[in-house]
């Protein structure tokens, strides 16, 4: 399922180490929880779905660790390189195992068919 990305030779030298470095400390911070912990739940206040994965996994007794960035008028920018890295537009951002498992909705249909405790 390739994406398009505007690939290296198309974007001028001076331009990549900027387009590198763009969000690393999120990335960083979220790439060690990920490696840290089983779930992963990555969400803004304000936001109801976030809540409601948190809700759904509390529920259910499964462990996770939170990591909530801002809310809909603030860190929006170091947001922005979490959306640009998964290629997933919304929040929450749910990790399971390391793999991107997509939103509160896809987490429920995961928990519903019970292929999330497996």
């Amino acid at each position: 399922m390739p994406r398009p990305i505007l690939p290296e030779e198309r974007i001028h030298p001076a331009a990549r180490e900027k387009i590198a470095a763009y969000g690393a400390d999120i990335l960083r911070e979220v790439q060690d929880a990920i490696a840290a912990n089983a779930v992963v739940v990555v969400g803004m206040s304000q936001n109801p779905f976030p809540r409601k994965a948190r809700r759904l996994l509390d529920a259910a007794g499964i462990p996770y660790k939170y990591l909530g960035y801002g809310s809909y008028m603030s860190e929006w920018r170091r947001r922005l390189a979490l959306k640009m890295w998964t290629g997933w537009s919304t929040f929450p951002m749910v990790f399971v195992k390391g793999t991107l498992i997509g939103g509160a909705s896809e987490l429920e249909k995961l928990i519903a068919s019970g292929e999330l405790k497996r």
